[in-house]
């Protein structure tokens, strides 16, 4: 698979993901700048996470704006899976392609710790992998974690099955002390009606290797790459019809 990696100013875990993508799962790696302005040949699209042009006005308020966004947005009219990891998920949601805002974290601290979320969609394809209910442990690294929405679009979230993790005890459990950032009902991420984009502010690209203590990032990429190889079997067999 030839999965793209965009790189804005300021991006700083846009090799963290050229590494596991290339390195670790062996598949081929486009970097993207953020000045281009077609991503045509790509299979796949990820946002890392950063501080693009330093995160002024908003996180993710400029970077809606660079070129590459309008390719970003046309590949997921189109279909494309689209990840948005932390300063990912905050560009995405400043871009509109998933509903609600990013605030400050309720601390008003940056914070960078192991946390545990809970899968609530198994059935999307990044989630493909891991079974419903399944608690994850991955790192956060954020100032502006705390994900809000008005009431309307929280109740269609829900029940559209839109709500992808939840922070979560190590039991589990959805409570008020294992949300680390103050996040609206608790969610670490959030996919759109269409499921093909995905916006988590944990990073998956963080815990993949064993080596590291931690696999379980490792699944949301399988789960992407099982996706991406069905649908390149499935145009295959078309094309020998």
């Amino acid at each position: 698979m030839n999965i793209g990696v965009v790189t804005f100013p300021g991006s700083n875990c846009d090799h963290d993901c050229q590494y596991v993508l290339a390195d670790v799962l062996g598949q081929t790696v486009q970097m993207a700048w953020h000045k281009e302005t077609s991503l045509n040949g790509l299979d796949a699209i990820i946002l890392p996470g950063g501080f693009s042009y330093g995160d002024y006005l908003r996180t993710g308020a400029i970077a809606r704006f660079s070129p590459v966004m309008g390719a970003v947005k046309e590949f997921a009219s189109a279909g494309g899976l689209v990840l948005g990891i932390c300063n990912g998920f905050q560009i995405l949601l400043e871009a509109g392609l998933l509903p609600g805002a990013m605030l400050r974290n309720r601390s008003l601290s940056f914070i960078c710790k192991d946390v545990y979320v809970r899968v609530e969609n198994a059935a999307t394809a990044f989630t493909g992998r891991c079974e419903p209910a399944q608690v994850l442990k991955i790192p956060i690294a954020h100032a502006d974690g705390n994900y809000y929405t008005d009431d309307v679009t929280l109740s269609q979230l829900k029940a559209t099955a839109q709500v992808v993790f939840r922070y979560c005890t190590p039991d589990g459990e959805v409570t008020p002390e294992a949300n680390p950032n103050g996040s609206l009902d608790n969610i670490a991420g959030i996919v759109n009606v269409k499921g093909n984009v995905l916006g988590m502010m944990p990073h998956p690209e963080r815990c993949v290797e064993d080596m590291l203590g931690n696999d379980a990032g490792r699944l949301i990429f399988m789960s992407m790459l099982d996706v991406l190889k069905k649908a390149s079997q499935n145009i295959k067999m078309v094309s020998t019809i």
